[in-house]
């Protein structure tokens, strides 16, 4: 009788040993997989703001119809900011013209930052290759305005600073509404800015020299 019992209990025991072990087992490390952290993603650097920095070895180049446009634009405007910052140096140098100069110093200022802190940046990021020189519209200008001296000088000068923002202001308007890249297009409002400030500048020089700008007659405050 007792070794009967002895044995229901042994039965008892090992049964609640390997119910036990199948649960210890069922719980134990690895049997389902940790889920990973999300990579949380980076902000965006405002264009015009020191340190700003482009990604190692840039991006995969952008063979849309915009993103062409968007390189032209920054190709552009780099080699635009080179000739206005030469056409400036020259300016100070020849002109006689107090008001003249002062205007020529602040392009040569305004377009060397816009140059450094925006477009080259975003030409590193798109992979552009920096342009090593102003256009040849614009060598060709330089080379005129070295003939010439005093009002002569001032005229063919401001004239062509005034066309050449117009021009630019454009460009520029048409590349912050047009482009999908939002540093690209923040860079051209800003922009705009700038250079609708020295078309006002350029329009009140030409005004205290008696210079005629505009086409057709047509006043250039009135360019859009």
């Amino acid at each position: 009788m007792n070794a009967h019992r002895f044995t229901i209990r042994l039965a008892a025991y090992s049964a609640a040993a390997l119910l036990a072990s199948a649960t210890l087992l069922a719980q134990s490390p690895g049997s389902s997989p940790m889920p990973q952290q999300p990579t949380q993603p980076t902000q965006p650097t405002q264009p015009g703001q020191p340190g700003m920095t482009s990604p190692e070895g840039g991006t995969a180049p952008d063979t849309s119809a915009q993103g062409m446009a968007d390189h032209a634009f920054v190709s552009d405007a780099m080699q635009g900011d080179l000739g206005e910052i030469q056409l400036a140096q020259l300016a100070q140098q020849k002109s006689q013209s107090q008001d003249v100069k002062q205007f020529a110093q602040k392009l040569a200022a305004d377009h060397t930052q816009m140059n450094e802190k925006w477009f080259e940046p975003e030409a590193k990021q798109l992979d552009i290759s920096v342009p090593k020189g102003p256009s040849k519209k614009d060598k060709k200008l330089m080379s005129k305005l070295q003939g010439l001296t005093g009002a002569e000088f001032d005229k063919e000068y401001i004239t062509a600073m005034v066309k050449d923002h117009q021009d630019d202001l454009k460009k520029f308007k048409e590349e912050a509404e047009a482009s999908q890249d939002p540093t690209l297009k923040q860079v051209a409002q800003q922009g705009a800015g700038i250079i609708s400030q020295h078309l006002q500048i350029a329009e009140k020089v030409a005004q205290n020299h008696n210079i005629p700008v505009g086409e057709n007659g047509k006043d250039v405050s009135s360019a859009k």
